[in-house]
């Protein structure tokens, strides 16, 4: 018995070993390569009472996604931890290629307002609010993570979508972030 316990145990062990080597290997092939710079957008706005967030070129909108936000969703991010997303403009800063989700843009919240009045309250403001796709390993939820806001804060979207919209961004571009 103690023998069939260990095979078992060992097997678990290869299979989760396995899956998270597999999304590991999977994020190194689905980073998208950039678009050329004409066809690069302006903006990205978030409008979050209508869980959309759209890619704007030169005043157009060229595309649309639904999202999921903070499990808290009304009103700005205050201090960390309280699973609401930011309001205000921004930019991304950082483009995470082996994040826990797949891909992820970092937005720079806490900007200095963000920051200042945190400190006057007392409390760390938060901060590496992205615009992500799903966890690593769950690609199979899909569009149905938007039935509920799931995030600690951050923008979630497909993994499809997360792509699609990586190979529109850059480092730099404005971010928009509505209530």
């Amino acid at each position: 018995m103690r023998r069939l316990l260990t095979y078992v145990l060992c097997a678990v062990a290869i299979g989760v070993g396995g899956a998270v080597a597999y999304d590991l290997l999977k994020i190194g092939r689905h980073v998208p390569a950039a678009r050329p710079l004409n066809e690069l957008v302006d903006e990205i706005r978030i409008e979050k009472s209508k869980r959309r967030l759209v890619l704007v070129r030169k005043g157009e909108i060229i595309r649309e996604y639904r999202v999921a936000l903070g499990g808290n969703p009304e009103g700005h991010k205050m201090r960390e931890g309280d699973r609401r997303t930011p309001e205000g403009r921004y930019q991304l800063d950082f483009l995470n290629a082996r994040s826990a989700f797949h891909l992820g843009l970092r937005i720079s919240y806490p900007n200095d307002q963000d920051r200042a009045a945190a400190l006057g309250r007392g409390e760390p403001p938060g901060s590496d609010i992205m615009i992500h796709g799903l966890r690593n390993g769950l690609a199979a939820v899909g569009p149905l993570h938007r039935i509920v806001d799931w995030t600690n804060g951050c923008i979630g979207v497909t993994n499809n979508e997360i792509e699609e919209i990586w190979s529109y961004a850059r480092m730099g571009t404005p971010v928009e972030i509505l209530p």
